[in-house]
């Protein structure tokens, strides 16, 4: 009997060859697409992943020869992702929604579904390897480095990995889209999809139009408390960032705080970014031990990093060896050795351990 797979497709060029390799395979494809109620920048209508996205899916699946479904997973992305979306930025953090959508939605309600109907596997085109072992699945990274996703992937509970399949773990991008021309798939041309989905037009303070604490004007200081000039609301911020702050000084400033208490954005120079240490929460293990040394990434386009490794109950403690720029709070660190994946957690604090009196997170 033929193994059966869910390919969840979103009617771009990654997901339409996963379900091509997997059929080529010999598998039963059926493919999905996840409706998320977002609405159209260009007439505020309720959309589905848009229409356009629905209908290259669709038009993919027909010519593949396999049945394709939409589900409505709107509210999920709600309150699981936008609702604890604003809530970390109240707090003065940055959260990156893709990781909580990956583990909530995707390979969380998704995943569930695929089970409830019976199929063995749930598959995607995202840029990451698993590796099937006796002691369970490792995650790796994908041969094309440039694309891949395993720091969007690494709060995946190993054990729903033994039921997730990545088509694309071999293959680069440009030979992604080779596959979909000689397949003569409708979306082998198409363009990149933005990274992040719900994100408006005019950026992300439109989420929190609802929200005035977010919005409401405050004061711009320096590490003294010196006031320098006026924010527009801390929805608008984040750690690292130098543009739109509106200031005239010796030296470029940069993000460096947010208190969403006092309702202030900090402000300094460059050096002021640097961090050696962090602690974070939210620890997901894809290992059965940690080793001493590991190299972190503390954000998708960051070069992974050298550091030093301690549990600490629930949390994890890392030391780097070199200072690291705009460690960010609420941001996620996955940690590599070679190129596999250990696991990660959520920033919550940042600074020096050694002149740390009390290190929280």
């Amino acid at each position: 009997m033929k193994k059966r797979v869910l390919v969840a497709m979103s009617g771009g060029v990654d997901s339409s060859v996963a379900a091509l390799l997997l059929k080529d395979q010999g598998y039963e494809v059926v493919g999905v697409t996840m409706c998320l109620g977002l609405p159209s920048p260009e007439d505020g209508r309720v959309r589905c992943c848009g229409p356009q996205e629905i209908e290259d899916a669709r038009r993919v699946s027909h010519l593949l020869g396999i049945n394709h479904y939409v589900l409505d997973f709107s509210r999920d992305l709600e309150e699981k992702v936008l609702g604890p979306f604003r809530a970390e930025y109240l707090r003065g953090r940055t959260p990156n929604p893709c990781v909580r959508c990956n583990l909530l939605l995707k390979f969380g309600a998704l995943l569930d579904k695929t089970i409830a109907l019976g199929m063995d596997y749930l598959a995607t085109g995202h840029y990451a390897a698993l590796e099937r072992t006796s002691a369970g699945c490792r995650l790796r990274t994908a041969r094309d480095r440039g694309k891949d996703q395993t720091y969007f992937l690494y709060a995946i509970p190993r054990k729903a990995m033994e039921q997730i399949v990545f088509p694309l773990a071999d293959l680069t991008k440009d030979a992604v889209r080779e596959m979909a021309r000689k397949a003569r798939l409708p979306v082998s041309g198409k363009r990149e999809s933005q990274d992040i989905c719900f994100a408006p037009p005019e950026g992300y303070g439109a989420l929190f139009r609802s929200l005035p604490e977010a919005t409401t004007p405050g004061n711009i200081v320096n590490k003294k408390g010196e006031v320098l000039g006026e924010h527009r609301g801390i929805a608008f911020y984040t750690v690292g960032q130098r543009r739109g702050l509106r200031l005239s000084w010796t030296a470029a400033l940069y993000v460096i705080a947010i208190d969403p208490e006092k309702n202030t954005i900090v402000v300094g120079e460059k050096p002021d970014l640097l961090a050696r240490s962090l602690i974070a929460g939210e620890v997901n293990l894809l290992v059965p031990d940690l080793p001493q040394r590991a190299y972190a990434k503390i954000r998708h386009t960051h070069r992974p990093a050298p550091c030093r490794i301690s549990l600490r109950g629930e949390r994890v403690m890392l030391s780097f060896d070199e200072p690291q720029p705009a460690v960010t709070p609420g941001q996620s660190v996955v940690l590599y050795d070679g190129d596999t994946v250990l696991g990660g957690g959520i920033i919550g604090w940042v600074g020096d351990i050694e002149t740390a009196s009390q290190p929280f997170c």
